[in-house]
């Protein structure tokens, strides 16, 4: 009895416990952090973007599930070391109200339409964009979903669809960590904007033992939520077609009840696919997957910067990615894919299993020595500071020019 008691007693406290942290994780979103420069301040920047890494106790570790924690916390620290003041929002506190001038405005998705006209008019707003035009992004999504329905009679609910907004037309410029494709998608606007190279959680030596001829028919997909939007169906109905070649899958597949059920015999009663579920880059596991498997394949609709696919670059795979991917891929290290057509990812995969042993190991040290070169945490951290050292260039030369006319016009008046 007592036993049953304790039983009865613990599921209210877990249930207690919970709501305690959401509220407090609630509570912090609207919370102001605001961090000062070891030199006198010449001026105040407002980041929107995420807050939880402010909060981490010393020592304790960003998370590594996404580059966007280190790189806000290196956004601020690039402004402390150019001397100016930085007050860090969440990029959803819709309760900030400006009670300061700001020098520059960062922000991520929804603050920069309303605060603009709330901040001093000599701001300078920098829309930090980590996704594709939300336009692009949510009818590329959608695309794929009637696009499943057409090719299985399935119809999923979207998973990564967001409220539009107007940052760029309210920003005085972009900053992307996609590539082509993502910047094309805010072009319209015609805005500067400047690419900085999205980083990467985790670096991994080359791994000098990998057994390419063992691995060559062994592929990876490796992703977060939005399975469909990501491209997880398509490489689904591509293995389950090729059941001499296998395929392996890393991703928070437990979390999308509807995909999961509606895919649930190919991902769990299919004898060359094999499901991880989601699992720690960091971790011996993660290393061990990727030594058995010699590409990544990675269909995406719309991305703003790939990170997963450079992750797995990193730890030496091969990358057979869409152009909306936003992946730079080059000819000797990897597969841009032209329409993302089972079709086409088939060919794809047979074309790169195919390849002699030597081939596929030069493929996988190029992709490996490219994002060495072009995508760590060093390389962010020098980019972001060249282009905020442009964006303070190019700004002061367009405001000069407008006070200068704005005083022509008084003097001829």
């Amino acid at each position: 009895m007592i036993s049953n008691f304790l039983g009865s007693v613990s599921k209210p406290i877990s249930y207690v416990s919970k709501k305690i942290k959401a509220r407090i994780k609630y509570m912090k979103c609207f919370r102001v952090v605001s961090l000062k420069p070891e030199q006198p301040s010449q001026g105040n920047v407002l980041l929107s973007y995420r807050i939880e890494p402010f909060f981490l106790k010393p020592g304790e570790p960003l998370p590594n599930d996404h580059t966007w924690y280190w790189e806000c916390r290196q956004i601020a620290q690039t402004f402390l070391d150019l001397g100016y003041c930085v007050d860090v929002i969440q990029f959803h506190n819709h309760k900030f109200i400006p009670q300061k001038d700001y020098a520059f405005f960062i922000d991520i998705r929804h603050r920069l339409e309303p605060l603009s006209k709330l901040l001093n008019q000599d701001c300078i707003k920098i829309l930090h964009s980590d996704t594709a035009h939300i336009l692009f992004h949510n009818t590329a999504e959608l695309n794929r979903l009637l696009a499943l329905q057409q090719r299985r009679g399935i119809t999923l609910s979207p998973k990564r669809f967001e409220p539009s907004n107007l940052g760029i037309e309210h920003a005085d410029c972009a900053v992307v960590l996609g590539n082509e494709f993502t910047i094309n998608t805010f072009r319209y606007a015609n805005k500067p904007i400047y690419r900085v190279p999205i980083s990467t959680p985790e670096v991994y030596p080359w791994p000098e033992e990998k057994d390419f001829e063992t691995c060559r028919k062994h592929f990876l997909w490796f992703g977060s939520g939005g399975f469909v939007h990501k491209g997880l169906d398509l490489v689904l109905d591509a293995f389950v077609e090729m059941p001499d070649y296998h395929l392996t899958i890393c991703g928070p597949i437990n979390q999308e009840k509807d995909f999961e059920q509606a895919f649930y015999k190919e991902l769990y009663n299919t004898p060359n696919i094999h499901t991880f579920g989601w699992i720690d880059i960091s971790s011996p596991k993660f290393i061990e997957i990727a030594n058995s498997c010699v590409g990544i394949i990675y269909p995406s609709c719309s991305e703003g910067g790939g990170g997963c696919v450079i992750t797995c670059m990193h730890a030496g795979l091969i990358p057979i990615v869409s152009y909306e991917a936003s992946v730079d891929v080059h000819e000797d290290f990897g597969v841009t894919l032209k329409e993302s057509s089972v079709a086409e990812i088939k060919n794809s995969i047979r074309a790169i299993a195919n390849l002699p042993a030597s081939k596929l190991k030069m493929m996988a040290r190029n992709a490996w020595e490219y994002v060495r070169a072009n995508h760590t945490r060093e390389k962010f951290a020098e980019s972001y500071r060249k282009t905020v050292d442009n964006i303070i260039t190019n700004h002061s030369k367009k405001y000069t020019h407008e006070q200068t006319w704005e005083i022509e016009k008084l003097l001829v008046s």
